[in-house]
């Protein structure tokens, strides 16, 4: 569930920032429309949003590192087998 509203915020942080390059292009440069900044503070928000959850995943578990590379903490010793 975390995973699919990361990628729903992700998703409409790209729309917004559509719209705003649209908004930029149609509006060219009036002054009375504020249509632009409106779209950068959408953006922002759901960029603050994004990294809530993010940190939050993290915090609570839910998110972590499965990489191939990574072994895991190199501090414990192996035991070894004694015959």
């Amino acid at each position: 569930m975390l995973k699919f509203l990361i990628v729903l915020f992700m998703v409409m942080l790209v729309g917004s920032l559509v719209s705003g390059a649209y908004f930029l292009m149609v509006d060219q440069g009036d002054k009375t429309k504020r249509r632009t900044h409106t779209s950068l503070g959408v953006r922002l928000g759901l960029a603050i949003g994004l990294m809530g959850l993010i940190i939050f995943g993290v915090a609570t578990g839910q998110l972590g590192h499965r990489n191939p590379w990574d072994s895991g903490p190199q501090g414990a010793a192996m035991p070894t087998q004694q015959q």
